[in-house]
């Protein structure tokens, strides 16, 4: 018997969300689900879109499990508030792991995690919750990606390494050996990072460099 899921968002992320659960999983998709001040339509590829308010009297948290399909914006920080609220409504989470990649058996990876198609994850590796990894990245032996974090595309991230939780790292960038990389970070793509970084940091180039501004004003994310 498939079991049921609600996909929260209504917008890219979720419409190949929808595509990679559907054809890799034993998940039926059942409908999905936006905040109520955001949600502009009644279907969404042929399901029916509910409010997030009222989604566990609808969809109670016993019966369905949930995915929260959103992007990177603001430092992950739209999915990561959605994935608590969540939490907090009581709904256990999916995690999406494409057949196609590579993951050695002693790795680790939490929930809501969406591991796309051609990634590697080596001996050791351990991936936090509510974390994205993008087609084709390498994470290297007993590196950790911590929570919240969205990596791109053709990303490598080398051995030893720590991965700071709410990090964006963009389309091919390279973190050197041992290399530890703070809390809210932003690395643009192209990045070559070999030292450690602070907290809200925002690095960019060959060798990377700190930007004058921090990762959280050039995401325009406010501090609560």
């Amino acid at each position: 018997m498939n079991k049921h899921l609600i996909i929260i968002g209504c917008g890219e992320t979720a419409c190949l969300a929808d595509e990679y659960f559907s054809a890799d999983t034993d998940y039926k998709i059942i409908a999905f689900a936006v905040s109520r001040a955001y949600r502009k339509e009644d279907s969404f590829r042929n399901r029916p879109v509910v409010d997030f308010e009222d989604m566990e009297n609808i969809y109670p948290p016993a019966d369905y499990d949930v995915f929260v399909a959103m992007g990177s914006g603001a430092l992950n920080s739209a999915r990561t508030q959605m994935y608590l609220a969540a939490k907090a409504k009581g709904y256990s989470f999916a995690s999406y792991i494409s057949p196609k990649a590579f993951i050695w058996p002693n790795v680790t990876i939490g929930e809501n995690c969406f591991i796309l198609e051609d990634n590697t994850l080596q001996p050791f590796t351990s991936v936090g919750n509510n974390v994205f990894m993008w087609s084709g990245n390498h994470l290297g032996h007993r590196s950790v990606i911590q929570n919240n974090c969205f990596i791109s595309s053709h990303v490598v991230i080398s051995g030893f390494c720590e991965i700071g939780e709410n990090t964006f790292i963009g389309v091919n960038a390279c973190i050197a050996d041992h290399v530890k990389i703070g809390r809210d970070n932003f690395i643009a793509m192209g990045s070559v990072v070999g030292k450690n970084t602070p907290p809200d940091s925002l690095l960019r180039g060959n060798p990377a460099r700190l930007a004058p501004i921090g990762a959280k004003r050039f995401c325009k994310l406010k501090d609560k």
